[in-house]
């Protein structure tokens, strides 16, 4: 069974894009509402107002219409064109009209930055002095009430999934199944969500990812309570409970924290071993619980959740003997289950799991053009060595 990511919707949008920006928001929105659209947000989708294309033939053909703007633009001048950092620029992916250029995720908690005004994720402009835009002296930072409340009509509105009425309503049930196109991407609605969150989860905006997250916990467990437990929607709820469990971790949460991690097990042990994107979350799952039990001195919970997660490995590297990585997997969960047992006084068992790790890297054959697998497994190889030199000299 071919290795499936539940969310593999949910990349990063293509930087080739090349489709032009609207000049800003503002001039955006107005002649969003010159449309006649009933809904404010129906044209987010449409950066380039002086198109005469037809809306759904310019989602068609995104490529090809970008194509042909950056050939007339190219001809007009010689000179390299500057390129923004934040990505206004039509050579980068774009920045939503509600997004936070920062963390360029959708703002949460908004705030605007003054005397300038220009208005960031309140997590992300707190740690500037000057405005990140234009460079102004912050004086002060204000909350922006009435643009987040359009933020969250928005995720509302076109950004969760819905499916209270899909029992009765045919037509709701195909409605659940359309994309929110934004910025330069179309993604599922779930699938949006979960993007937004990593994006500021990477730009340490942690409350946004919990926020977001957490919507989107809400919504596939509505699914699962309509549709019943399917694979595809445990494999999306326990990804999505493991990156809350991060967030809570990230925050000091650590009773929180192990609460998700249990919750994404109890949802990934469902679904068979042979997908090995699932086996790898619901590895790390097991053993991000045995970390916090280890950091909070409960060492033999911590052992308990290590040698869980190095039973899934194990398994999962029989049946996929020649997948590197699976072997480089089950040698870390061995490091970490002898050094476990060298804490709790188990010395004889502590040595045995370095030197079983190390038999099984030196039996390991790396792609030679994989060099981040490479370094992975001199990191681990050294510190099964190091542990094991710790002991020789009361050997001796």
């Amino acid at each position: 069974m071919a290795s499936v990511c539940p969310f593999a919707k949910a990349l990063r949008p293509d930087d080739s894009s090349v489709k032009k920006h609207s000049e800003n928001q503002s001039k955006f929105q107005t002649d969003s509402e010159d449309k006649g659209k009933t809904c404010p947000f129906a044209k987010l989708h449409k950066p380039d107002d002086s198109s005469t294309n037809n809306p759904s033939e310019e989602q068609n053909t995104p490529q090809v219409d970008g194509k042909d703007k950056a050939e007339g633009e190219s001809g007009n001048s010689a000179v390299i064109p500057a390129k923004c950092p934040y990505g206004f620029d039509s050579q980068a992916f774009k920045i939503g009209p509600f997004s936070c250029v920062i963390c360029q995720a959708l703002l949460f908690k908004s705030s605007r930055c003054v005397p300038c005004s220009h208005i960031f994720c309140y997590a992300c402009v707190s740690r500037f002095k000057d405005c990140p835009l234009c460079g102004a002296d912050i004086e002060r930072i204000e909350d922006d009430v009435n643009l987040q409340a359009v933020v969250d009509r928005f995720i509302d509105g076109h950004a969760r999934i819905k499916r209270s009425h899909a029992e009765t309503d045919p037509v709701g049930v195909e409605n659940e199944k359309k994309t929110i196109v934004y910025e330069d991407v179309s993604l599922e609605r779930g699938a949006f969500l979960v993007q937004h969150a990593m994006r500021a989860f990477r730009a340490q905006n942690i409350e946004s990812a919990k926020s977001r997250l957490s919507l989107c916990s809400e919504d596939i467990r509505e699914q699962l309570n309509v549709l019943g437990s399917t694979s595809e929607l445990c494999s999306q709820l326990g990804a999505v409970l493991g990156m809350l469990g991060d967030c809570c971790r990230a925050l000091g949460e650590s009773e929180s924290a192990v609460l998700h991690y249990e919750e994404s097990v109890e949802f990934l042990q469902k679904l068979p071993c042979e997908d090995q994107e699932i086996v790898h979350t619901l590895s790390v799952s097991l053993n991000k619980i045995g970390d916090l039990k280890y950091y909070s001195g409960d060492l033999q919970s911590a052992r308990s959740y290590y040698l869980r997660s190095l039973n899934v490995r194990r398994k999962a590297a029989k049946l996929h003997p020649n997948v590197s990585s699976q072997v480089l997997d089950v040698a870390v969960s061995l490091a970490k289950v002898a050094d476990v047992d060298r804490s709790l006084g188990n010395e004889d068992a502590a040595i045995e799991g370095f030197e079983e790790g190390i038999k099984l890297l030196e039996s390991l054959t790396l792609n030679s053009d994989d060099l981040s697998q490479e370094q992975r497994c001199t990191s681990v190889m050294d510190f099964l060595k190091s542990q094991l030199a710790e002991k020789q000299p009361a050997i001796k």
